[in-house]
């Protein structure tokens, strides 16, 4: 996401995937998922993000707690978040995201 490779992006995620956002903003299939969020970028800032860590249950699911920030309005916004990623394991692919925010704030 941070390099903008959509067609890299796109290749780790199963054709069906299913991503359940913080707002509604839910997708249930590849193309639409990569189209929204090429859409995001579009209007994104100055887009940093840090990856705070790292962790699995063993079992195909995934965590990454990070930040992004961006800047809006002339303001820097940093967005702390959790993203829990399904991976199937047999076939290289994420299933599914669900995306978990906490409150945005300026740094």
């Amino acid at each position: 996401m941070v390099a903008r490779d959509w067609d890299g992006l796109a290749a780790t995620l199963a054709p069906d995937v299913v991503r359940n956002g913080p707002y509604r903003d839910d997708h249930r299939e590849r193309d639409a998922y990569v189209a929204f969020l090429r859409d995001t970028f579009e209007w994104m800032r100055d887009y940093e993000m840090r990856v705070a860590r790292r962790f699995t249950d063993g079992e195909g699911r995934v965590c990454v707690e990070l930040s992004e920030t961006v800047t809006l309005d002339g303001k820097r916004l940093r967005t702390d978040e959790a993203i829990v990623f399904d991976v199937d394991e047999t076939h290289g692919v994420i299933t599914r995201v669900q995306v978990f925010l906490q409150r945005s704030y300026e740094p």
